[in-house]
């Protein structure tokens, strides 16, 4: 089966972070911006996350490998867990 391929527009609007969520910049921060008080132009300099139902469809349509995945088991501390287990629970 072919990769998938990340939509362009998509990878230049949104970062997922560690926790597996969606960063994005606030919207409406682009024209009339003398209309807008303050408070909500100091708001919309920052970024923001996306609701889990929006995250859902960026992720699973337009960035198919940003997913998170699931830790795979430490291969070293399970070898070491069997050691210690052999050797009478030494640590």
């Amino acid at each position: 089966m072919p990769k998938m391929k990340t939509k362009s527009s998509v990878k230049k609007r949104f970062k997922v972070t560690g926790s597996g969520k969606v960063k994005s910049g606030q919207a409406k921060t682009s024209h009339m911006m003398m209309n807008k008080s303050k408070k909500m132009k100091r708001k919309a300099n920052r970024t923001t996350t996306l609701s889990d139902a929006d995250a859902k469809t960026v992720l699973g349509n337009w960035l198919p490998y940003a997913r998170k995945q699931k830790n795979k088991p430490n291969k070293e501390a399970y070898i070491s867990k069997a050691l210690r287990k052999v050797m009478g629970g030494a640590k």
